[in-house]
């Protein structure tokens, strides 16, 4: 999880249990060759300045995405690198729009986020694998690696993680966000409350 972080931004990684919040810690030889070493589940985003008790739209957290972009990258992980906000997609019959695109140097693919306030609908999972497949299709280069889709949601539904594609697909996740830095303790206990769901549906 090493990075060229200064005093104030390591000890938020500290403070923030960086290191305890990436999905999978895999041992070192497997490391560049996979996601789940590089995200984090949940990413924390109080630096975006909104209060979790206000009903923000997807357009405003995504907007102070944008203005935070730099906290955003240094909280999101290692190697990616800002590449689009609402990426038109066009197909024969149709117009569509993808919330934000980054590109991941150490896995050398794409990376595309689809924003959703409130609770995942089996839907969004439905069209971001609709996303991911066209990204593939239409702006994959020859040297890339396949395109890994990863919607940002405030409340994730397990029941819908569980019995969607999402448990199928090495390169499809779901990932919580809170808009507040919450107490140590609190983030321990929802960090163990996921590795236990995970372990049992993995079992």
């Amino acid at each position: 999880m090493g990075a060229n972080w200064n005093s104030r931004e390591l000890q938020r990684q500290i403070n923030t249990l960086a290191f305890e919040r990436v999905v999978k810690h895999l041992p070192e030889k497997e490391k560049k060759s996979s996601i789940e070493n590089l995200i984090k589940d949940p990413y924390i985003f109080e630096f975006l300045g909104l209060s979790s008790e206000e009903k923000n739209s997807e357009r405003t957290i995504e907007n102070a995405i944008i203005d935070h972009l730099q906290k955003f990258l240094l909280e999101f992980g290692k190697g990616f690198a800002f590449v689009a906000r609402q990426q038109h997609i066009a197909t024969d019959t149709s117009d569509f729009y993808i919330d934000l695109v980054f590109y991941n140097y150490i896995l050398k693919c794409f990376v595309i986020i689809d924003l959703k306030k409130g609770t995942m609908t089996h839907q969004d999972i439905g069209q971001l694998d609709m996303y991911v497949r066209m990204y593939d299709d239409l702006k994959r280069g020859e040297d890339d690696n396949p395109t890994i889709g990863i919607l940002l949601c405030s409340e994730k539904d397990e029941a819908i993680v569980k019995y969607s594609v999402l448990n199928d697909q090495n390169n499809l996740f779901a990932n919580k966000y809170l808009l507040y830095l919450p107490k140590v303790e609190d983030l321990k206990n929802l960090i163990e409350q996921d590795r236990l769901k995970f372990e049992l549906d993995n079992d």
